[in-house]
Formats: structure tokens, C-alpha cells, sequence
């Protein structure tokens, strides 16, 4: 039997890191103050935690304007949705196999 723990990743042990992609897994897409209010934190903290997550390449960044207002939204990959998955799983079957 495969051991769970091995199919974690690593990127996802933040809270934050984890809220994003939950978010972004069950969305299209969502902007910057959008995702800050749902994690309840500050811009150079979420900007940090997506940045990581864009250099992975597991979201996508699309900026625009909405009027002449800047607007950031940002997407899950595949890759991102892949590896996010596979990490859940990895959590569940671990959940189970201690119960």
C-alpha cells in the first residue's frame, strides 16, 4: 500500500495556500479583494502566498481593468487542479486509515 503522506504537497501546508486553491477549485475565477475577503487577510500576505503558488504554475494571473480600476483575477491550472486534488486525496485517505 501506498503511504498517503507521500502524495502530499508540500506548497499546500499553509491555511492560506490551502483557502486559495479551495476557492479557485470551486470558482472559474476570482480577483484579488474578492480572495482577501474570503481569507480574511492582508494584501502582502495573500500577494506572497499567490505568488508562490503562480511560480508553481498552479493559478493563472490575468490583469484588466474594470473602468479605470486595476483588476487581478486569478485561475487554477490543470497542473494546479491536478496537484491540489491528488493532495486532498492524500489527506482523506490518510484521514481514514487513522480511523
Amino acid at each position: 500500500m501506498i503511504n498517503p503522506i507521500n502524495n502530499l504537497n508540500k506548497l499546500f501546508d499553509s491555511r492560506v495556500r490551502l483557502g486559495i486553491m479551495s476557492a479557485l477549485v470551486v470558482n472559474d475565477a476570482i480577483n484579488f479583494n474578492e480572495l482577501k475577503e474570503l481569507l480574511n487577510i492582508t494584501d502582502g500576505n495573500l500577494a506572497s502566498h499567490l505568488k508562490a503558488l503562480e511560480v508553481n504554475a498552479f493559478v493563472k494571473v490575468e490583469k484588466g481593468f474594470i473602468g479605470r480600476k486595476t483588476n487581478t483575477t486569478y485561475r487554477i491550472t490543470k497542473a494546479g487542479e491536478k496537484a491540489f486534488k491528488s493532495h486532498i486525496a492524500a489527506l482523506e485517505q490518510m484521514i481514514k486509515s487513522i480511523g
